[in-house]
């Protein structure tokens, strides 16, 4: 395959911060039914003695037999139940975490051009705190639509993202919006650092010890790999993410109280529930994220 030819010109902020979130936005469109099957086997098992005793729980095997489940029960759009609030937050949330990482690696730097692992981690903390401050509130209504079943009775919790923001609020108050903030932040300063840094480091050793030039092998390579070390790193913290943004208003008193009463359940194995779509979900979406946000980085360049 022939790759795409180096940028001449290095991109603006601005630049990046437009391609980074409507490569996100790209990326979210092809990955999302693997985020939901993430979503669901994250949860299986959290309520599984009230099911059983109601006859409705349904077993979640694997990630194509949740996919395969899911489209039999509920129909193909359950897959993508939650899209508009997934778009949404990728709009505001990638922009800020991988649009700006390179501007803010530059303020930790003071432009130097040795950057070491200290900034670069430090500058993924930054910006993936920065994010989540922000974008909060759409992930929690991108996780609960994910984590319902699209029935369309009185027992579905929501029925329009606008509805659920709503919802939310009224319910819950202000605070429900941003509920898991906490683990939120902890789960992407440890999925920027490792997503972003590992991007960073696997690239400038492809560039600098093998033949590999600035394009598209090199990009898909090192997102691959970010993909891997990141599902590795950040799965625990995913797992109590979810169910601690997923919970009913006083389910859990914080997300430690989440995580012990999740390890006395189900046993250390549950906080790996859904490693197998997270680890496709995050390869894949790394790299057609990265590959089409190099692209367009080029691109709003070239047409300048």
């Amino acid at each position: 395959m022939v790759g795409f030819r180096p940028a001449d010109v290095p991109p603006t902020a601005a630049v990046k911060f437009i391609g980074a979130g409507t490569a996100a936005c790209i990326a979210d469109l092809f990955t999302f039914p693997l985020d939901t099957a993430k979503v669901r086997l994250q949860i299986q098992g959290e309520e599984k003695g009230a099911a059983a005793s109601h006859g409705t729980a349904v077993r979640y095997r694997g990630v194509f037999g949740t996919i395969t489940t899911m489209v039999r029960t509920e129909g193909a759009r359950s897959l993508y139940s939650g899209l508009v609030a997934g778009l949404q937050r990728q709009m505001s949330f990638a922009s800020i975490r991988i649009g700006l990482y390179d501007s803010v690696k530059s303020f930790y730097t003071k432009g130097s051009d040795h950057v070491g692992i200290g900034s670069r981690l430090l500058a993924g903390c930054t910006t993936g705190a920065m994010a989540v401050a922000l974008a909060q509130p759409t992930d929690v209504v991108k996780v609960r639509f994910q984590a319902q079943a699209s029935s369309s009775g009185p027992n579905r919790r929501y029925h329009g993202t606008m509805q659920a923001y709503k919802t939310i609020a009224k319910e819950e108050g202000m605070r429900g919006l941003w509920r898991g903030t906490g683990p939120n932040i902890a789960r992407n300063a440890i999925v920027n650092c490792t997503e972003l840094v590992t991007y960073d480091l696997i690239k400038d050793a492809l560039l600098k010890n093998t033949s590999l030039t600035d394009d598209l092998p090199c990009h898909f390579t090192s997102a691959f790999g970010a993909g891997f070390c990141t599902t590795v790193i950040a799965s625990p913290v995913d797992v109590v993410k979810t169910r601690y943004m997923n919970s009913a208003l006083g389910q859990y008193s914080s997300t430690l109280n989440c995580a012990h009463a999740m390890v006395t359940k189900e046993g250390p194995l549950a906080f790996y529930k859904g490693f197998m779509p997270s680890f496709l979900r995050l390869g894949s979406w790394n790299v057609v994220m990265f590959v089409t946000y190099e692209q367009l980085k080029r691109a709003m360049m070239a047409a300048r």
